[in-house]
């Protein structure tokens, strides 16, 4: 393509040129658009490297506008009419500012518009049919705004459309049938809306990958040509009104990774179809009316990481072939009329409310035995009497025999303590002598200088148990047998191991988590792992003090100890007479998302659990993120189970069940519901009208009660803190949003909250507060 030639009364600067009706519809577009930040600052008025890469967001080729790109930049007001005279624009990107006002119908005159990025915005009105008629158009995505209205059946037209995203706005009405016979169509979000009626029949698009559908109120049956569609590897349907069976021609998506149909109508067996679906990794049919049994086939899919079948009508046992679903790290059969033991597999791997509501199962706890069967002639009897045999092993204790086994366990209870009583008193005395200089050792030099820390990676055997403590930098100074011999009290369990709160002789505290023998690494690797975790150091990190391996296999890790407890605490194990502000919940969000930051940026750190048990506060109500890269530490297949208990506390990004591996943006999803639990005061675990905080609150958002989303403690101030509230609302949401791409990133999360309050302090101290580490993985 030619240079355009310079029209009359276009300038040149620095060899660039601007077409001079580029150059007024630009000035437009900024005279419409409040810059708060001053990002536009550099667009002047005569248009001055307006092509060069002066001006902020614009790219040029040949003096004309082809891309305006400016995400994250805190812009308000509207989109110009004007727009329309860019005729070179390909690209229009201002996906999370607080751009309103409708969405310009001028877009449809740009004959070279190939993506339209404005998810996460405030625009109101309607979707303009004009977008269809852009013959390039490849990518439309108009998520997470205030859209009414029905969807454009000319949107169908696009011949090039790929990706349509119209996810979270208030959108009704049908799904256009021209939409349905689309041949490029690849990508269809249209969750959370008000959409309704029945799925088209005939899809035309061979292409078509993604279905997201859920969170609306469509009913009638999922019709038979949906199997026709043999590349479609995501089905989200729940939340609707659906009703009938399963077609049978789901047997063709051979392609399928997840399936969801949860809370609708649809009834009658579940078809053995779904068990040739080799390559699915979820599947839910919970909140249904599925009756019959549980096809044996589905335990061949052995892809399968999350399958719930909770609450519907099933009936039989719990097929035996389900034992081979190795890589299961949900599972959930609660509330149906099943009966029979349940496979061991399941037994080991997932606790009673996974089988809850089914009083005739047994098996799954130590409270729910099955009834041992009597053994057949012949077989499994050792006794040349089975009779006699049979009766003595059912024979009763008598009064006599139970008070002496009580009294021998007893004894044997004393007996230990006063063991351990000894050996303490011996230590304690020993290390007592060698400070007046009766012994020698390095363990002297320690104990001798209170307060005085050793040396990072130093390394002391435990005297006679024969372990080895290592310490990194900190302000505290202990022996192996001080650590051992300290008060501890328990402050709770998790999947890694138990946490205690031991008091040492001097009085200092540390929070000592003692790690599952059988679920950690061997020790060259534990080692190494373990060293790298000591060595970091943020304010808003929980430090790593010390670690201990005994000669039986223990392993301790020392943090510091945090009096003030973790943050799920602090909100919802708290008075009614303490009240939680604003500028100390704000102080709260800045710490968590600075510690995000560094650990995705400085350290490469993925935490993969993030949850308010895992945020401590120290004594200025600093935040402080532990237990990151724990997983580290531990064998790979106990960590799925940390990720199955996360998603059960709500904190879980929903692509991590088919993902199986955490990254940053499933970090950021976490931070954003500990986000909006800080702003509801609601905890993520607690389900609100059987959706959890997210939708919960995405939903009161969509009714415009917005104001019912916050915690009453919030809104006395809101006069206030209103804007503040809001904005950190809308930052949130785009946090837990469905799409991984669509969510910042940490250090994003962090700009946007320091532009929300500036002046909300955040922890400057030096990290050696103390600390307690979380209790829950």
């Amino acid at each position: 393509m030619l240079p355009v030639k310079p029209v009359l009364g276009e300038e040149h600067w620095d060899g660039v040129v601007v077409t001079q009706s580029n150059l007024l519809a630009l000035q437009a577009f900024k005279q419409e658009l409040v810059d708060p930040k001053g990002f536009l600052r550099t667009w002047n008025d005569n248009g001055y490297g307006a092509c060069n890469g002066s001006w902020v967001g614009i790219k040029c080729a040949h003096g004309h506008v082809i891309v305006i790109q400016l995400p994250w930049k805190g812009l308000k007001g509207h989109i110009t009419n004007r727009v329309g005279q860019l005729q070179g624009l390909r690209k229009l990107s201002l996906h999370d500012n607080q751009i309103g006002g409708s969405i310009p119908s001028a877009l449809g005159l740009l004959p070279n518009l190939r993506g339209v990025q404005l998810f996460n915005n405030m625009f109101t009105g309607s979707i303009p049919s004009s977008l269809g008629f852009c013959p390039l158009l490849q990518s439309l995505d108009l998520s997470n705004n205030l859209l009414k209205g029905t969807i454009p059946g000319s949107l169908g037209n696009s011949t090039k459309l790929y990706w349509l995203n119209l996810s979270f706005n208030s959108l009704s009405g049908p799904i256009p049938s021209t939409l349905s016979h689309s041949a490029s169509l690849t990508f269809l979000y249209l969750q959370h809306n008000n959409l309704s009626g029945s799925i088209p029949n005939s899809w035309g698009g061979s292409l078509i990958r993604e279905i997201s559908l859920s969170h609306n109120q469509f009913s009638g049956a999922i019709p038979n040509e949906i199997g026709s569609l043999s590349r479609l590897r995501t089905i989200d349907f729940s939340n609707n009104a659906f009703n009938g069976s399963l077609p049978e021609t789901l047997s063709n998506l051979t392609s399928l990774t997840l399936f969801n149909v949860e809370n609708n109508h649809l009834g009658n067996k579940i078809p053995e179809a779904l068990g040739k679906l080799h390559n699915l990794s979820v599947l839910i049919l919970s909140r249904n009316q599925f009756s019959g049994h549980i096809p044996q086939i589905i335990g061949n899919i052995s892809t399968l990481t999350q399958l719930d079948l909770s609450l519907n009508n099933l009936d039989g046992e719990i097929p035996v072939s389900f034992n081979n679903l190795s890589d299961l790290n949900f599972f959930n059969v609660s509330y149906n009329n099943l009966s029979g033991p349940v496979p061991t597999l399941l037994a080991k791997k997932f606790n009673s409310s996974s089988f809850a509501g089914n009083i005739q199962l047994c098996g799954f706890s130590p409270s729910t035995p099955c009834p041992s069967e009597a053994p057949s002639e012949g077989q499994g009897v050792l006794s040349p009497h089975p009779e006699k045999s049979k009766h003595r092993n059912h024979k009763k204790l008598g009064t006599k025999d139970i008070i002496l086994i009580a009294a021998g366990v007893l004894l044997a209870v004393v007996i230990t303590l006063c063991c351990i009583l000894i050996f303490c008193l011996f230590r304690r005395r020993s290390a007592s002598n060698t400070e007046s200089g009766q012994a020698t050792g390095r363990a002297a030099s320690t104990r001798t200088q209170k307060g005085v820390p050793p040396a990072a990676g130093e390394v002391e055997a435990g005297g006679d148990n024969g372990g080895k403590l290592v310490h990194f930098d900190g302000p505290l100074a202990f022996t192996a047998d001080d650590l051992l011999c300290a008060t501890a009290e328990i402050m709770g369990k998790s999947t890694y191991g138990t946490v205690y709160k031991a008091t040492l002789e001097d009085g200092s505290q540390a929070a000592v988590k003692r790690l599952r023998e059988k679920i950690t690494k061997g020790q060259r690797e534990f080692e190494s792992e373990v060293s790298v975790l000591g060595r970091i150091r943020h304010p808003n990190l929980l430090a790593l003090r010390a670690y201990y391996l005994g000669p039986k296999g223990e392993k301790l890790l020392v943090f510091d100890y945090m009096p003030k407890g973790s943050l799920a605490s602090f909100l919802h194990a708290r008075g009614s007479e303490t009240i939680i502000d604003w500028p100390t919940r704000m102080k709260i969000a800045q710490g968590m998302a600075h510690g995000l930051f560094y650990l995705h940026s400085h350290e490469n750190i993925v935490h993969g659990n993030l949850t308010s048990s895992n945020v401590l506060l120290d004594e200025n109500t600093n935040a402080k993120i532990a237990d990151f890269s724990l997983a580290r530490l531990m064998t790979t297949g106990v960590n799925s189970n940390v990720i199955a208990t996360a998603g059960a506390l709500g904190y879980r990004a929903p692509e991590l069940s088919k993902l199986k591996k955490a990254n940053t943006k499933t970090d950021v999803y976490s931070l954003g519901v500990i986000l909006l639990e800080l702003l509801t005061g609601k905890p993520p675990g607690e389900a609100m009208n059987g959706v959890d905080l997210p939708q919960w609150v995405a939903s009161i958002v969509k009714e415009e009660w917005t104001n019912e989303v916050f915690d009453i403690e919030l809104m006395r101030d809101a006069s206030t803190n209103g804007d503040e509230l809001l904005n950190t609302l809308k930052l949130a949401l785009h946090c837990v949003d469905p799409s991984p791409s669509a969510r910042p990133e940490a250090q994003q999360v962090l700009q946007q909250l320091e532009h929300i309050r500036p002046e909300a302090e955040v922890s400057s101290s030096s990290g050696d507060d103390f600390a307690i580490p979380s209790t829950t993985e």
